[in-house]
């Protein structure tokens, strides 16, 4: 016949372990959770554009950088805000994923040197409310595949206001 008090010990050895385990996983969760919040303050923007105010604010990374979510022709992306950018440059695992073609090579400037790129157009990029079609970009194969420069030929027609850690892009009131 079993003994009662050795069952016992196993079952509360095992309900501690169970416990650390549970702590453990809680603990894991929510520094991630924190470790991505502020690393990508602005990962939770909303991508539906019902009741858009066509206004989008920003807020800097602890690096200094402004990082959001978007859509490139329905597809979901990570934005990294760049008004040095001509274009909108997209990596090329993006650009097959994407199933866009590459057109006229041409030299670009970037932070690692000159490179050479390929002239594409996206259907639609929309950044929060603000939805915009054919818009002008570029194919760099050098660039890492998560990441999409938002560049001019997206902001251009865009008011930028930057202030306290903020960015706002809004689209203007029609003159």
């Amino acid at each position: 016949m079993a003994d009662p008090d050795r069952t016992r010990k196993r079952l509360a050895r095992l309900m501690t372990h169970l416990t650390w385990v549970v702590l453990l996983l809680m603990l894991t969760l929510y520094f991630n959770y924190y470790i991505d919040a502020r690393d990508n303050p602005n990962r939770m923007l909303a991508l539906d554009t019902a009741g858009s105010s066509g206004e989008v604010v920003l807020e800097r990374d602890r690096s200094g950088h402004y990082r959001a979510p978007g859509l490139i022709n329905g597809v979901r992306v990570d934005f990294l805000v760049d008004t040095g950018a001509t274009s909108v440059s997209v990596s090329e695992a993006l650009a097959q994923k994407l199933g866009l073609g590459r057109g006229a090579p041409l030299q670009a400037m970037t932070a690692n040197g000159v490179v050479i790129a390929y002239r594409t157009e996206l259907d639609s990029v929309q950044l929060g409310g603000i939805r915009m079609q054919r818009v002008a970009a570029t194919i760099n194969p050098g660039m890492p595949d998560d990441m999409v420069l938002l560049g001019m030929s997206f902001m251009q027609h865009l008011e930028l206001i930057q202030r306290d850690g903020e960015l706002t892009l809004r689209v203007p009131a029609p003159r």
